[in-house]
């Protein structure tokens, strides 16, 4: 299937991973048409320790890379891409054998960038999405790869979904007809998607299913019909439905506690390939399931044992499973037909040490899209051509960053406060001993998300700037299986953040980190981890920042957004049940909020104003509880942006105060100046404490 964006493919269930603030910093791209040249060199406000690289403008890290996430049409004659256009990422296109100088401009937005993009299946159209101010409420969108040049109109762009204050949810793009999408809308009812199949050429949108039966989401077999749905139960199992005329039958569970979901329709187009871990074994496994007889037949789980099943390639030309990945410490690929397995060696060959992916394919598989990547590389595409057996460089990214002095990352281990090992990544500055450092620890977001071994371009520009960079994996990590998983249930605060605690403790003892100068920075989950951080441990932290982090457990349950109500019990389940008496003192327990007066760490929060997944008011009330205590702390709101920063300007004038902010409180250097826009826009989204109120978050409409 042609790439989609994972951030509309299906419905989450847990708060996400850091959005565009971090995440896009890793993947952010850079290309061969701009000019290539020395990277700048940024005046720092303290002297660069003995050996460390000169200090790296943070624009090169955070700002617009060139050109980002290039895909091949499946007719193998075209590429689709973002790159910037008056400041903002636009989509383009050009042939195959064009420069990317000759690319033809798709959009024109002004002050958000396209978050994501796909082509169709008969490569007519290239298909995106788009929210506004980061509310989440995505529409689905279409237009014809004849684009204009940089200077002229745009080609008009149809809006397929055309909802309003609702969001759309791409379940499928059906091989029988390569002129439909199949979509989810909660137009009718915020809680819950009703499926609909849209005619791509037209906009054509007709009903399929209303859903009233709390369906999560839906799986189209070959010939394009709602063969299965995925419902959660009332005690939060995962069940799987056999849709049927009269409405559904129950063909397999897995309890909350457990993992398992269809993948696609096997071309034989009775079974399905479908991930679980369902009863005894601890990792995810790939099984195909027969929804008639119920029979399951097991694929593959990792040949290593060590971690959960990563993900299926399938031809595209065939549909047929072709190889499977398992991220342990490192990304492992392994095949199941030898023709492709021939040609990745040949690839990898040619790009030794690096990270290398299939990242598309054209329908008749004979030319690739490559992705290579590593920790001091941010990544270039390639076109494979599988007939020639020639590799030929589209672009790299962000070519101006210095890739000499860019730092290392290594996968460690170490025990927590109850034995159990963690896996964590640890990134030391380049050019210095690896002894008594400062150190700054990055808890990721989700929780139930993982960090991976790569590129990470905020652990590069904090190494850059003198620190040593911590991503531990804590307990409720996924990929490293149920009990590992499990471990983290109702651990929020608690042995989770032990996890993190004893990663400081592990660096402290070998020497690495020095005790006095350690921070500590996360978004969303990450930014909860901060903030208890803070409040639960009040002597292990320097300086710390919080992004999007939730506060008060029982106010974030209570307005989480309406269309994760199937997610509801899981959170419960996971987090702490706000609707028992013994859930809410745990709930309260676990609150930064309710321990305010613990904290004694110099604390910066920043918050997107239309966040819908951590409330604005989340920030708002951490900031006035110590305004009020009289404890000094920093306050930074974008009015234009959500669960993360989406819009360079504002995600550089954020690191611009983090850094300033680090270096004041943790004594490393910092870049002193930075562009006219940022330092304006930096002045705009710096809020003054005195000025705030609370305005509690509004409660998510109740289930109908």
């Amino acid at each position: 299937m042609p790439d989609m964006p994972s951030i509309i493919r299906s419905a989450p269930i847990c708060l996400a991973v850091f959005a565009v603030a971090a995440a896009g910093i890793a993947a952010a791209e850079r290309g061969p048409d701009g000019e290539s040249q020395a990277a700048p060199a940024a005046p720092a406000s303290q002297a660069a320790p003995a050996g460390l690289p000169p200090l790296i403008d943070r624009e090169l890290f955070f700002g617009n890379p060139e050109i980002s996430g290039a895909t091949l049409s499946p007719d193998g004659k075209s590429i689709a891409f973002r790159k910037p256009w008056n400041g903002t990422m636009n989509l383009w296109v050009k042939g195959i054998g064009e420069p990317f100088a000759q690319a033809s401009r798709l959009t024109d937005e002004a002050a958000r960038p396209i978050p994501g993009f796909f082509w169709s299946r008969d490569s007519r159209y290239v298909l995106f999405v788009k929210d506004q101010g980061g509310d989440e409420n995505f529409n689905v969108y279409a237009v014809s790869p004849v684009g204009s040049a940089a200077d002229a109109a745009v080609p008009p762009a149809r809006n397929l979904t055309d909802a309003s204050k609702a969001r759309a949810v791409i379940y499928d793009l059906p091989r029988h007809n390569q002129d439909l999408l199949y979509v989810g809308l909660n137009d009718r009812d915020p809680a819950w998607h009703d499926l609909y199949e849209v005619k791509i050429s037209t906009g054509e949108r007709k009903l399929l299913r209303k859903n009233t039966d709390k369906i999560a989401g839906w799986v189209m077999d070959r010939a394009g019909q709602p063969r299965l749905a995925v419902r959660t139960a009332d005690n939060g199992d995962t069940e799987i439905l056999r849709v049927t005329p009269g409405g559904f039958d129950e063909v397999y569970r897995c309890t909350v506690f457990e993992t398992c979901g269809p993948l696609q329709f096997h071309p034989d187009n009775a079974r399905v390939y479908m991930e679980t871990n369902h009863g005894d074994p601890d990792l995810t496994r790939l099984v195909l399931f027969n929804p008639e007889t119920k029979k399951e037949e097991l694929v593959e789980s990792d040949p290593e044992h060590q971690v959960d099943f990563g993900g299926a390639i399938f031809s595209e030309k065939t549909d047929q499973l072709v190889g499977t990945t398992y991220v342990g410490d490192r990304t492992r690929t392994y095949f199941r037909d030898k023709g492709y397995e021939t040609d990745y060696k040949t690839i990898t060959g040619k790009l030794p040490g690096l990270e290398v992916a299939i990242a598309g394919a054209s329908a008749d598989d004979r030319k690739w899209m490559i992705a290579a990547s590593g920790a001091t590389e941010p990544g270039a595409r390639y076109i494979f051509d599988r007939d020639t057996k020639t590799l030929t460089k589209q672009y790299q990214s962000r070519e101006k960053l210095p890739r000499a002095s860019l730092a290392e990352m290594t996968p460690i281990r170490y025990k927590s406060s109850d034995g159990l090992e963690v896996p964590a990544y640890l990134t030391l500055p380049k050019g210095v001993p690896g002894r008594n450092l400062p150190l700054v620890v990055v808890p990721h977001g989700g929780p139930w998300a993982r960090d991976e071994f790569g590129y990470n371009g905020m652990a590069q520009f904090f190494a850059n700037r003198g620190f040593a960079v911590l991503m531990p994996n804590f307990r409720g990590s996924t990929g490293f299986g149920k009990k590992f998983l499990n471990a983290g249930n109702n651990e929020w605060g608690g042995k989770m953040q032990d996890d993190i605690t004893w990663g400081v403790k592990h660096l402290v003892s070998q020497g690495v980190a020095d005790p006095k100068r350690v921070a500590i920075l996360g978004g969303s989950y990450g930014g909860y981890a901060t903030l208890a951080g803070v409040a639960f441990t009040p002597d292990l932290y320097a300086a710390a920042v919080s992004i999007v982090g939730p506060s008060n457990l029982m106010t974030l349950l209570a307005s989480i957004p309406p269309y994760w109500e199937a997610g509801r019990k899981t959170f419960h389940v996971r987090m702490g049940d706000p609707t028992t008496e013994e859930g809410r003192q745990q709930l309260a327990r676990q609150s930064p909020l309710n321990s305010v007066a613990k904290i004694k760490t110099p604390l910066l929060v920043v918050q997107g104003a239309n966040d819908p997944r951590v409330k604005k008011a989340e920030s708002d009330q951490i900031v006035v509880a110590l305004r009020d205590r009289g404890f000094p702390v920093e306050y930074m709101v974008a009015p234009d942006e959500g669960h993360g920063f989406q819009r360079p300007v504002n995600n550089m004038a954020m690191f611009a105060a983090i850094e300033k902010f680090l270096a004041k409180h943790v004594g490393t250097r910092a870049q002193e100046t930075g562009p006219a826009d940022v330092m304006a826009r930096l002045k705009e989204i710096t809020v003054d404490p005195a000025t705030v109120t609370v305005t509690p978050a509004t409660p998510a409409d109740p289930p109908k």
